[in-house]
């Protein structure tokens, strides 16, 4: 299987933050329109993409949403102040390029401040160019979203980029969308809405559809960079099977049966017992009467940052194990 770099560039370099996802939803629908027998955009702009079966109901979401910045104040000088949407992290925020919608590039600043480890958001404000505040209202609104601007790279092992959080789990559906070959489920591949702002696009998704089993894709983090935080996932070994995080404790069965399917085909692939954070798993799971939802996570460090680095043959193997796990007749 080759890793299709361009597809997962063109997945990163497409905006589209939590609530504004319009971009990114019609980049997916071009990708995968002709691989599926249904589209649907349901009311909260969860794209809903359907490959009919006879089998179980089977869910697979990936968020396609960002973290992003969005405006409140724009002061008489043009200088924009901003709020958070989603995980920001002022440290790395300082300094970084953003984009908006439009095209308009800002690069954020700070007010002097005597102790930097006392750094917060509202310390801090976009700069466009803008002489006045007239000037910057010409390119810019209060509630427009700006994101990072960042850059695709790779080398021969990984990938490095902004956004990667969720695009690579985007990626991964996407792939397994044009490769599945056995369909004996009733797939319903679901690229969600607001996942950054509390799992939204999946619980209403999810409620609509009533799936039997639920799958989500998403990054986690990594435990292999100097001094970091004991945690058994590392890039290059494999495809992560969730155990935990802070918004679900995964089917025993259905993580037996991903564990088993990865054995069976000689899928490499690693434990993942996250002690933070969530994916879209998390709502998925309590819809109606209980979902029984497992995870595929991607092993990416640097996650909400202008760098995440993912390691191309666990991206692989996310896909391969997916597939398989597709295909596979469930008597949950």
């Amino acid at each position: 299987m080759n890793f299709n770099s361009q597809l997962l560039k063109e997945l990163v370099d497409t905006y589209g933050p939590s609530g504004n996802e319009k971009p990114i939803r019609d980049y997916i629908i071009s990708q995968v329109q002709d691989y599926v027998d249904e589209i649907e955009i349901d009311d909260l702009g969860n794209l809903i993409a359907r490959i009919k079966g006879n089998g179980k109901r089977i869910m697979v979401a990936a968020h396609m949403d960002q973290i992003g910045l969005m405006v409140t104040h724009i002061d008489d000088k043009g200088f924009l102040r901003f709020t958070n949407i989603g995980g920001i992290s002022p440290y790395i925020t300082m300094s970084q390029q953003v984009i908006f919608e439009n095209g308009t590039i800002g690069v954020i600043s700070l007010e002097p401040i005597e102790d930097i480890s006392k750094l917060k958001l509202s310390d801090m404000y976009i700069d466009i160019g803008a002489n006045s505040k007239e000037e910057a209202e010409k390119k810019v609104s209060i509630g427009d979203i700006c994101v990072y601007r960042s850059q695709f790279g790779e080398n021969n092992d990984v990938v490095f980029s902004g956004s990667l959080d969720d695009r690579v789990g985007c990626f991964v559906a996407i792939e397994a969308i044009k490769q599945i070959k056995n369909p004996n489920n009733d797939l319903y591949f679901i690229f969600t809405v607001q996942e950054e702002v509390g799992l939204r696009g999946a619980k209403t998704s999810a409620y609509k559809i009533d799936p039997h089993i639920g799958i989500a894709i998403d990054v986690t983090g990594s435990g292999d960079t100097p001094k970091a935080r004991t945690f058994a996932i590392g890039l290059n070994k494999g495809t992560a099977i969730k155990v935990k995080d802070n918004s679900i404790i995964t089917h025993p069965k259905l993580r037996q049966i991903m564990i088993d399917i990865a054995k069976e085909n000689n899928i490499p692939y690693q434990l993942e017992v996250l002690e933070y954070g969530g994916t879209d798993s998390g709502a998925i799971h309590l819809t109606k009467e209980g979902v029984p939802t497992g995870a595929i996570s991607i092993p990416t460090r640097y996650i909400h940052s202008t760098i995440e680095m993912a390691a191309k043959s666990d991206v692989l193997n996310s896909i391969k194990l997916l597939i398989k796990l597709l295909e596979y007749e469930f008597d949950i």
